[in-house]
């Protein structure tokens, strides 16, 4: 199934709910203890629970930039699929692009838009606008 997200009628695609799910495994995971939200709570509890109110939504920009600063630090191997089942790897395994060179631009939407980048425009425009952020 793929999935979006959605700020009032825009939608941008991501790709599949598992791909988005191994965003918030790898977030969860290495950044965050295995336990989801401790860090950052409106994109690790919020998003992934499908909506943030349109007050937290610099909130949300300010987690975006740390998780990704962060990410930075991981190599591409360090990707968690499934944050619940560590067993699961990605469908296509270790064959990944060269230009792929951390954690931080593993994550690209079925688009080939850099996710983390993805996010932080939605984010962006849902501030300006004053409007929530939904996944769909």
């Amino acid at each position: 199934m793929t999935v979006g997200i959605k700020v009032g009628s825009i939608v941008s695609e991501i790709g599949a709910s598992s791909f988005l799910n191994a965003f918030f495994s790898t977030v969860a995971g290495l950044l965050e203890n295995d336990d989801a939200g401790t860090r950052f709570p409106v994109i690790s509890k919020d998003l992934y629970e499908g909506h943030v109110e349109a007050g937290k939504i610099e909130k949300a920009i300010a987690e975006l930039k740390v998780i990704h600063d962060e990410l930075m630090k991981y190599p591409p191997s360090a990707v968690i699929w499934d944050v619940e089942d560590r067993s699961k790897t990605p469908p296509w395994g270790s064959r990944i692009s060269p230009s792929i060179t951390s954690m931080a631009n593993y994550f690209v939407s079925s688009t080939g838009r850099d996710l983390i980048q993805l996010l932080t425009e939605t984010f962006q425009h849902a501030l300006k606008h004053m409007r929530a952020v939904d996944i769909v």
